[in-house]
């Protein structure tokens, strides 16, 4: 791939309720350059969140994502946007009502209507639902930056954007319809026994003897259970401890933090996003610019060298590579 190819870009538009919402599933994934929040689908220039929240301009709350397709294909954009989002709600989204909160793909180009169609179609037949989707795609429209403090919100205030995700409804609703727990029958017969009680049991497994502790060779680590990618070989360090250590995730996204009593401690437990897997515990020990050691057992994941990522389906990451 030649230098122009990779730098081509592309936008693409997605209505999904709060845009407070919508950028972390998109944000710091690669090839994807830029996610701004903003206005769109309306009839008043340059609104205010104000009067788009009056219903007063017919403006939809939605992200705007300037992404390489070569890198990150729209296909891709198009399931992560499902992913998160109630497709069968024409009134709003979760807790969120009214007109600014509905659903909808913008799209920019006759291509993107098309795949836009298509996986609308793919997903109506599917059956994960039992009522109509109600997404609509639509033509891009005028698109309208909203204020500085919306934008990356997730960010600049991670307490109340995670209390208001969950209290919203729409953690809950994405849980219970989109990230469906493996089979624990199937995950007894398709890992070894501690990788089993590691991911779905909490345990730990032993310092110094286990698969990836003093691992070297480039590429990523990716959940045992669902495959989701979590960390890399650039950010993976011997802390001492006899157990991989990273100094940061992949993305943040794939990463949950839960509060670990166990064992007369205080800790902060690390699961895996989509496949709920215990991974390890995060500590504020690291050497990292912000000072965080992801202790994380082997047994939790699997690595995929980086002269395979291509084949095995992370292509798009090989730029944290180059």
């Amino acid at each position: 791939m030649n230098q122009s190819q990779s730098k081509k870009t592309e936008l693409a538009t997605f209505a999904g309720g709060c845009f407070w919402c919508m950028v972390s599933p998109f944000d710091e994934m690669p090839g994807i350059e830029k996610v701004v929040s903003g206005y769109t689908g309306g009839h008043k220039a340059n609104p205010t969140y104000e009067e788009v929240c009056s219903e007063t301009t017919g403006h939809y709350e939605a992200v705007q994502i300037t992404f390489q397709p070569d890198i990150f294909p729209y296909e891709k954009l198009l399931t992560l946007f499902w992913q998160q989002i109630d497709p069968t709600d024409p009134g709003g989204q979760f807790h969120d009502r009214g007109e600014s909160y509905r659903t909808a793909v913008f799209y920019h180009t006759e291509q993107q209507r098309e795949l836009a169609e298509q996986s609308k179609q793919e997903l109506a037949a599917s059956g994960r639902f039992d009522k109509p989707i109600v997404t609509e795609v639509l033509p891009a429209a005028p698109f309208y930056e909203a204020e500085e403090y919306h934008q990356g919100y997730y960010k600049k205030n991670p307490g109340h954007y995670k209390r208001y995700r969950k209290g919203s409804g729409r953690e809950d609703f994405i849980q219970a319809n989109w990230k469906a727990k493996p089979d624990q029958e199937e995950l007894k017969r398709r890992l070894t026994p501690i990788q089993y009680e590691v991911t779905q049991n909490n345990a730990t497994e032993r310092p110094f003897q286990n698969e990836f502790w003093n691992h070297e060779g480039e590429g990523i680590y990716v959940d045992i259970v669902s495959g989701e990618p979590l960390f890399s070989s650039r950010d993976k360090y011997d802390a001492g401890c006899g157990w991989p250590s990273f100094t940061r995730p992949i993305r943040e996204y794939h990463i949950q933090e839960k509060t670990d009593l166990s064992h007369m401690m205080i800790r902060t437990e690390v699961r895996s996003k989509e496949g709920d897997s215990h991974l390890g515990h995060v500590f504020n020990d690291g050497p990292g610019p912000d000072g965080l050691r992801y202790c994380i057992n082997s047994a939790a994941l699997r690595f995929i060298p980086k002269e395979d990522m291509e084949q095995e389906g992370y292509g798009e990451f090989l730029q944290l590579f180059s």
